[in-house]
């Protein structure tokens, strides 16, 4: 057995879940939040059989696309006067993905 831990973005959260269910695997969705955008996130806790782990990475994988979208970076000027926020356009989406195996799982 192996634990999924799937960090996508919100905009993509959606259509992840809705595909992870119709293909009959369970997850449970968490709300996080990125560290250096401090964008939405939802992060996917998927415990899944061995056999299933490409299935779910590939559904992962279809419905997470990267893409570039404006984004406010916070700025400092070096005058001692008020912070500026600069926007620049930065990768966003996609998803990052770890595989772990479980020793022990139960449910109670």
């Amino acid at each position: 057995m192996k634990m999924i831990t799937a960090i996508v973005n919100k905009k993509d959260s959606s259509f992840v879940c809705d595909a992870l269910r119709d293909a009959g695997i369970a997850f449970t969705k968490m709300a996080s939040t990125g560290g250096f955008l401090r964008s939405g996130n939802a992060t996917l806790l998927i415990g899944i059989d061995d056999a299933r782990v490409d299935e779910a990475l590939g559904i992962i994988r279809t419905h997470c696309a990267q893409r570039m979208e404006p984004a406010p970076i916070p700025g400092v000027t070096g005058t001692g006067r008020a912070p500026i926020t600069v926007t620049a356009t930065v990768p966003v989406g996609g998803a990052t993905v770890f595989v772990t195996d479980i020793t022990h799982f139960e449910k109670m």
